[in-house]
């Protein structure tokens, strides 16, 4: 069903990146990998895989760097999994652009529920005819699916990865009503139901996109089903 994804696997512990290859391989993916910092980024130029499993405590390079140098090209989702646990060191690299954090030890239901996850999000900034969709307009608010950019007015707007992940998944339903579960699921994971977490960054996104944010142009709240970005026309 994933139409044989390829993964980069970006790991220096030989047996966690062992146990990841064979998970993945029995469950039909496509596998390359690296234990070293440097050449993951070129691995992900010359392969252009579609996600990368990272770890942060590589022996040449932070793997926060690799997220940064990667973000500076491409929005190929990045999830990091690592044993660094703390609040601060996944805001670190979430905010660095990377798309997940999964903590060591973790489950395989789990790391393959996140690529999934993952992978549909990647998928989906496709139209009717199968080509990429790079860019879509909605009045004065442009959003660049392929530079992971949002602009309001020619300018553009500091937003989180998640935020932008919100922005992102509205539009491609633009003029639909999403429900809170769909939007939480496909934003955070099938096992993930805070629904006060979606109201805090719909919160902040607003924020950001509206002049007034308790009368909305762009998203709107259907009260008690979830939230519809508006068409204009």
């Amino acid at each position: 069903m994933n139409k044989n994804a390829l993964i980069l696997i970006v790991e220096d512990d030989e047996t966690i990146s062992n146990f990841m290859s064979a998970v993945l391989s029995s469950n039909n993916y496509n596998i390359v990998k690296t234990g070293n910092g440097i050449q993951a980024i070129s691995m992900a130029a010359s392969y252009c895989p579609d996600l990368i499993l990272l770890d942060l405590g590589l022996p040449d390079i932070d793997g926060v760097e690799v997220i940064k140098n990667i973000r500076k090209w491409s929005g190929m989702p990045i999830i990091v999994v690592s044993a660094r646990g703390h609040e601060s060191e996944k805001v670190e690299a979430l905010d660095a652009g990377a798309d997940d954090y999964i903590t060591k030890p973790f489950g395989t239901s789990e790391l393959l529920a996140r690529i999934r996850t993952e992978l549909r999000h990647s998928k989906k900034n496709l139209n009717s005819a199968g080509s990429i969709v790079e860019k879509i307009t909605v009045g004065d608010l442009d959003i660049n699916y392929d530079k992971r950019q949002v602009a309001l007015s020619g300018k553009e707007i500091h937003l989180t990865p998640i935020e932008y992940k919100i922005i992102s998944l509205l539009s491609q339903y633009l003029g639909k009503v999403l429900t809170y579960d769909f939007i939480i699921k496909e934003i955070w994971g099938p096992y993930a139901n805070d629904i006060q977490t979606l109201r805090v960054n719909m919160a902040n996104i607003r924020r950001k996109l509206e002049d007034n944010p308790a009368e909305p142009k762009y998203i709107v709240t259907e009260v008690g089903i979830g939230y519809r970005m508006l068409e204009w026309i």
